[in-house]
């Protein structure tokens, strides 16, 4: 079986299939197990309980029912009330569900309760693959996840550029920022040129930072929807702050045996801890307020997070440069 996705409209109905087999709450193990012989079924991980409205009461996997001795009913080894989705919810969604709470498939109702079929564990593994592939894309910056995005070795050099660039635009600019800020500490530099050795150093680590971040904040808001801001950021703060204080603490002795200068040394370890602090923030921030905004998380979170990332840690750089008197 093959479920064709919808490019418009990424929903639990573009994957339902109702081929599944269906049962009442007094039937019998054995009166079950004999109808499903003979009969062809989209998927038959389970058996599916209604009433006689359709309502779905339950579902009995097919290992249970099989283990099952043949006189017990199926109240008796039904999972009452599993999770659910409704025809209109996001794909994500659906496969977020799976994943949470160990769904082989997942049943479809109406808002009424009515059972209209599952998502198959078939349509599942795609719509994770695609849903990764997107978020790869997005957070990379390629704009539409068309045909051509989804397939971009194939597409030609001109799809490949339109759909990569609208976003590095954003970068080019900033980058033009990032330039303005050093400008603005060229006496600083022409005094001491040895601290622009640390430049690219730092600007690396933060980005690293920054997007390690990222990567674990959207596939986080994929598939959690509950996790508060404030407890978001209070951990991945900490977790740069920690991660920035054992590369400080490991860069601190390079630098001053390299270059003998103390306060250089601790200027370069006091930026990289709190770069590394404002990188996962930036990297947390900037994915959430665009979840918060309806907006797919991922989408051009790599390029502008990045830049915006680079301009903070060239300021904070220099401006510890300064305060420290290097």
């Amino acid at each position: 079986m093959s479920v064709t996705k919808s490019p418009l409209f990424e929903t639990a109905a573009q994957h339902l299939v109702s081929g599944v087999p269906l049962a009442y709450v007094d039937e019998s193990v054995g009166s079950v197990i004999a109808r499903l012989t003979g009969n062809v079924f989209n998927s038959i991980e389970a058996v599916y309980i209604t009433d006689k409205q359709g309502h779905l009461l339950g579902l009995v996997r097919l290992i249970t029912l099989l283990s099952a001795l043949q006189s017990q009913k199926l109240s008796e080894i039904m999972t009452i009330q599993p999770p659910t989705v409704n025809p209109d919810d996001d794909q994500e969604k659906v496969a977020g569900l799976a994943v949470r709470c160990g769904l082989v498939d997942v049943p479809v109702v109406d808002y009424q309760g009515h059972f209209l079929g599952i998502v198959p564990a078939q349509s599942l593994i795609s719509i994770l693959r695609r849903e990764h592939i997107e978020d790869l894309h997005r957070l990379t910056g390629i704009r539409d996840d068309n045909y051509q995005a989804l397939h971009a070795l194939e597409a030609s050099p001109v799809q490949r550029t339109s759909d990569r660039l609208p976003w590095l635009l954003v970068g080019l600019l900033g980058s033009i920022l990032a330039t303005f800020v050093v400008s603005r500490f060229e006496r600083t530099l022409e005094a001491r040129v040895f601290i622009a050795f640390f430049v690219p150093g730092i600007v690396y680590l933060a980005d690293a930072i920054g997007t390690q971040t990222e990567a674990i904040v959207v596939r986080g808001l994929s598939f959690n929807h509950n996790t508060s801001l404030q407890k978001l950021l209070t951990g991945e703060l900490w977790t740069g702050l920690l991660i920035g204080i054992a590369l400080a603490t490991l860069s601190f002795p390079l630098i001053l045996i390299a270059f003998a200068n103390v306060r250089l040394a601790f200027a370069v370890a006091l930026t990289i801890i709190t770069a590394g602090g404002v990188a996962t923030s930036i990297g947390l921030l900037f994915p959430w307020l665009l979840y918060r905004l309806g907006k797919d998380p991922a989408f051009g979170s790599g390029p502008v997070a990045t830049i915006i990332q680079d301009v903070l840690s060239l300021l904070i750089y220099f401006m510890i440069i300064q305060l420290i008197g290097v």
